[in-house]
């Protein structure tokens, strides 16, 4: 055996000092447990895009200047929108909507009340609200009535996501009992709803996967080392460790949000197959070896490959750092601090807890590994007869699955990217349904800015409001653009409110007196304020709904609206210093798609760079440091095939899958080379090697890859449909590269080691 004498006098006094280890690990858990508990929730999708950016700081520049409130559409779906019982329910429901605090709602027969404020739901009423209604294009567009429905815009302000979620409820409160009568369903759409419904299970995908993992680690502890003893220390020791990472969150400054139920998981897994190296290298005590010394021992022939290991995966984790998505910088650098305070978990608290709970060893206790020996047995030979179809055929189905993921340029597109809002709800909800019904019914759901800068005062004077609204009318009428809202909309609608159609006059003198009392208007419509700013009449903004919603989508949109705004007021006098530039949530998400893929591309790259750099540090063959990678990337290019065959897409969660896997099944390849070298160094030929390593890390492999896969499948249970996927998904590349590290990379190793088995002729035992 191998000894290590720096190390052995570092863990004897580290088990010597157990109950003040213990108990100082008894104060801290309480105190992390506490800053866990403040961290905040940020589940917006807005909130993907690194603070930095440029565009970023364009949006939040331009919502200063116009603060954009919350805005849900409700869609009342009758056989007759139009009868007198529908719009009598139609009345009651924004009466009810009224009395809600801070909430605004608006529909086209709140607006047609203003011509008759007499109205009652009669059938002679309900005819003038539909001829009026159907009279201009306005209403349609704007998903006030539409085919089968009357809508209702509800905008009201919040200022944070508890805010936000509770004035949701009021106004589903007001809506309970809607849904009767001619009224067959209330249908809800927006982008508060499905924010509040994302910041909800991305939360309770802990609570739900906790209990299922929890439950694992007690079957399979106890399965495995038939020992309540090491049970206990197993998950003090894991509790802690997920305690004291999650709570290093709130020192950092971070927040949960889409994928930070990631994090916990990542470092609960991650630790948990640590203790099991430890705890399985523990309990192979020798027959001439005493417990204490044998323990000093297991953690100082441990301490190497858990460490390089661990540093591999924290480097690798750190690698995120290059995203420009928020969330996946923040959960990089959050698991990278929880592993890391993992790893000391691991080799501080678990030590004591092991002597303190006097966790027995298989001299004691027997383990259940005959079906693994068995299959150790048989690997040498079948792995030596089978190396060349082996790697050949993995190496080739990983080139496959690079050609899934990164597509062939000019012939394959890379993988599909999504961050559209319905990628990320559960297509089984009502929530989901209602986004696809308004989508079809009434228009897309991305909206983009366009910020227009005059100077001080500028922006009310008729020349400059008849210039935006040509460029308005020419923003509409481009390809996938639903409607067009700015300042001029509210002109228009006067007009047609007053009998005069919906067109206001493009002659110079006739517009002038259209668009006289505009600044009146501004005291008087509070909704118009939402388009000009009262303070220095010095900006605007249209907003435009349009379908699509990638990067190509929104650069195509942009690009043109540059090209109508030049068109437009090019030559123009009126329009001398006056900018327009094009912001909003939509550009930010398209942004955020356009990182997923170089996000995957480059931390894969860096992690795996840095993985390399870190074996390093454990082996001298360069060839053997190539090898040792091969399972991992394997099993990642593999699963991405996968992905690629039934039609997954890349989002904010499968982008994680490289790095997750490849950060964690590195600690397989390294503590089987470790031992492999180990082997080496009492044998002389590399059957005896492998066979040592299959012996002593072997079953860690195992153990650790099927608690891995469990672990990560317990997302398999959450209703966040990119959190379910990545559970999925990352599972089953454990196991793929559990088989690759039991099939391939043995194959490998017999192809440049150049020997034979012991059975075929070779130099043998």
């Amino acid at each position: 055996m191998v000894t290590h004498p720096l190390l052995e006098r570092l863990f004897r006094r580290i088990v010597a000092l157990r109950l003040p280890i213990v108990a100082a690990y008894a104060v801290l858990l309480p105190l992390a447990v506490v800053l866990a508990l403040r961290i905040p929730s940020e589940g917006a999708i807005d909130k993907l895009i690194v603070p930095s950016d440029p565009d970023y700081l364009a949006t939040r520049a331009f919502q200063k200047v116009f603060p954009e409130g919350q805005v849900v559409m409700l869609l009342l779906e009758a056989d007759d929108p139009w009868g007198p019982e529908v719009l009598a329910d139609l009345s009651r429901v924004e009466e009810r909507l009224r009395a809600v605090p801070g909430v605004v709602p608006i529909s086209g027969l709140d607006i047609f009340r203003r011509t008759r404020p007499a109205f009652q739901p009669t059938a002679e009423s309900a005819e003038a609200y539909r001829r009026f209604a159907n009279g201009t294009s306005i209403f349609r567009r704007q998903g006030l009535v539409g085919p089968g429905f009357q809508g209702i815009a509800v905008g009201f302000a919040s200022k944070s996501a508890r805010e936000r979620t509770a004035t949701l409820e009021a106004i589903d409160r007001a809506l309970s009992g809607a849904a009767t009568g001619p009224v067959k369903e209330v249908r809800r759409v927006g982008a508060p709803y499905v924010e509040a419904w994302i910041e909800h299970e991305s939360g309770a995908a802990s609570v739900r996967y906790f209990p299922l993992f929890g439950l694992f680690v007690v079957v399979v502890t106890l399965f495995l080392y038939r020992s309540v003893r090491t049970l206990f220390a197993i998950l003090l020791a894991l509790g802690t460790s997920v305690a004291l990472g999650v709570g290093a969150g709130s020192l950092l400054g971070l927040s949960f949000t889409v994928v930070s139920a990631l994090v916990p998981l990542t470092v609960l897994v991650t630790t948990l197959a640590t203790l099991v190296y430890l705890q399985s290298r523990f309990v192979d005590q020798p027959e001439e070896s005493e417990v204490d010394r044998h323990q000093v021992f297991a953690l100082a022939n441990k301490f190497l490959p858990v460490t390089a290991s661990t540093v591999a995966a924290v480097l690798g984790f750190g690698a995120l750092q290059v995203s420009k998505i928020r969330p996946v910088r923040e959960m990089g650098l959050w698991t990278a601090t929880g592993l890391a305070i993992g790893w000391v978990v691991a080799f501080t608290l678990f030590p004591a807890l092991q002597k303190l709970l006097r966790t027995p060893t298989s001299r004691s206790v027997a383990l259940r590994i005959g079906f693994y020996d068995r299959l150790a047995s048989f690997l040498p030979e079948f792995s030596y007869r089978f190396r060349w179809p082996l790697v050949a055929g993995s190496l080739a189905l990983s080139a496959v699955g690079a050609v899934a993921l990164f597509g062939i340029p000019g012939h394959l597109d890379h993988m599909k990217v999504g961050v559209d809002s319905l990628d990320y709800v559960d297509p089984g909800l009502a929530i989901h349904r209602d986004m696809l019904f308004f989508r079809k019914n009434v228009s897309g759901l991305s909206v983009a800015r366009a910020w227009v800068r005059t100077p001080p005062g500028a922006v009310v004077e008729p020349e400059v409001l008849r210039g935006l609204d040509r460029f308005a009318t020419a923003v509409e009428a481009l390809p996938g653009v639903s409607s067009v809202v700015g300042p001029t909309t509210f002109l228009r609608m006067r007009r047609y409110l007053a009998g005069q159609g919906d067109e206001l006059p493009q002659d110079p003198q006739a517009f002038a007196q259209a668009a006289a009392d505009v600044e009146q208007l501004l005291l008087s419509e509070g909704e118009l304020r939402a388009f000009v700013d009262v303070g220095t009449l010095a900006n605007a903004q249209l907003t435009v709904v349009f379908s699509g919603g990638d990067e190509k989508d929104y650069l195509r949109l942009s690009q043109e609206m540059r090209r109508v705004w030049d068109r437009t007021v090019a030559g123009d006098a009126a329009f001398r210093g006056v900018e327009m530039q094009v912001v909003g949530e939509s550009m930010l998400q398209a942004k955020v798609g356009a990182s997923l893929v170089p996000t995957l591309t480059e931390s894969f790259a860096l992690t795996a760079a840095l993985i390399f750099v870190a074996f390093l540090f454990v082996f001298r063959s360069p060839s053997a440091r190539l090898m040792a990678m091969i399972p991992s990337v394997f099993a990642i290019l593999l699963t991405f095939l996968g992905m690629r065959v039934f039609g997954a897409s890349l989002n904010v969660a499968t982008i994680l899958i490289a790095t997750t896997v490849l950060g964690t099944t590195e600690n397989d390849q390294i503590h089987f080379f470790y031992h492999l070298q180990e082997g080496r160094a009492q044998h002389r030929d590399f059957e005896s090697a492998l066979r040592y390593a299959l012996r002593v890390s072997g079953r860690a492999i195992v153990f650790a890859t099927l608690i891995n896969a469990v672990g990560f499948l317990a997302l398999s249970v959450s209703n966040f449909p990119p959190l379910r996927q990545f559970g999925i998904i990352t599972a089953a590349a454990f196991l793929l590269g559990m088989t690759a590290d039991f099939t391939a990379l043995p194959a490998a190793l017999w192809i440049v080691s150049g020997e034979r088995p012991a059975s075929l002729g070779g130099a043998g035992r």
